[in-house]
């Protein structure tokens, strides 16, 4: 069993910043990756920035340039650093880990961004 606890998100005026975190426990091995999507009202769930085994990364279109992602290994850990924060980032963003053949998602932690 794996557990996946977030922490991070808030509110936040435009050009702010907020860093998002996810911590992995349990039965943890063979992480391949660990990312972030988000999902606003009416949306579907989207890829926001991911990290992969050998930390390659790779990001929306929209966040390049904004959002930075990174891990610690040591605490089974991803971060998403996000930086002059808009009003359309506002949404729940979830973190994903990918063990083995196996998914698990975070519960969600809500980010909004005031104009």
């Amino acid at each position: 069993q794996v557990q996946l606890v977030e922490s991070g998100g808030g509110l936040v005026q435009a050009g702010g910043s907020l860093r998002l975190s996810c911590a992995a426990s349990g039965n943890i091995f063979s992480i391949k990756s660990m990312g972030w999507y988000r999902q606003a009202p009416g949306r579907q769930r989207d890829l926001v920035a991911r990290i992969t085994s050998d930390d390659s990364t790779n990001y929306a279109d929209s966040v390049k340039g904004r959002f930075t992602i990174s891990r610690d290994n040591a605490k089974n850990t991803v971060y998403l650093q996000m930086n002059s924060l808009k009003p359309e980032d506002t949404a729940v963003y979830y973190c994903k880990v990918v063990l083995g053949l196996s998914v698990y998602w975070g519960q969600g932690t809500q980010v909004t961004v005031s104009s």
